[in-house]
């Protein structure tokens, strides 16, 4: 049974690995490295950043939410995997334009979904606008300020996760 609309599957069959690149360029990745290697110097979380082109088609014809496609991706690059559950994973489907936040329980049981919420909103718009490196690094800034604030640094015990954002 195909779950998928018309509209969502152009979208997600029209985004090429060229167009990820383009938006996604080695200067812009570098740049969402720096950021979040500064943000974890100030909190007491674990920051990844992952973007993904489309969805692959049989997750398209499954109804695959980007909210499941960000929790299955939190599993795949093992931001779960921290000693503290200090792990944030930011998940950007391009295609769609959608931002999700994925946090492990160590830091989701300190603050709120609609704190969450706002973050991915703001970052939507500006990748709505094209405005990707702005909205990737403005996004981390807002993940930044709620992390100092409802989770310090601490003991945690340094990067245990790549800062490096990944393309998939």
């Amino acid at each position: 049974m195909v779950k998928c609309d018309g509209g969502r599957l152009l979208r997600n069959l029209s985004v090429t690995p060229w167009q990820l690149r383009r938006a996604f360029a080695p200067a812009v990745l570098e740049a969402i490295r720096a950021e979040i290697a500064a943000s974890e110097r100030l909190h007491g979380g674990q920051v990844r950043f992952a973007v993904e082109g489309a969805l692959p088609m049989a997750a398209l014809l499954r109804g695959q939410t980007p909210r499941e496609r960000a929790l299955e991706v939190f599993s795949l690059l093992r931001v779960w995997d921290t000693e503290h559950n200090n792990g944030v994973l930011v998940y950007l489907l391009l295609a769609e334009r959608d931002v999700e936040i994925v946090a492990d329980r160590g830091i989701d049981a300190r603050v709120s979904a609609r704190d969450w919420q706002d973050i991915c909103h703001g970052m939507e718009q500006a990748f709505h606008d094209g405005r990707y490196e702005t909205g990737a690094l403005e996004g981390i800034r807002a993940l930044t300020r709620l992390l100092v604030l409802n989770y310090p640094a601490g003991a945690e015990g340094g990067t245990q996760l790549p800062d490096s954002p990944v393309l998939l």
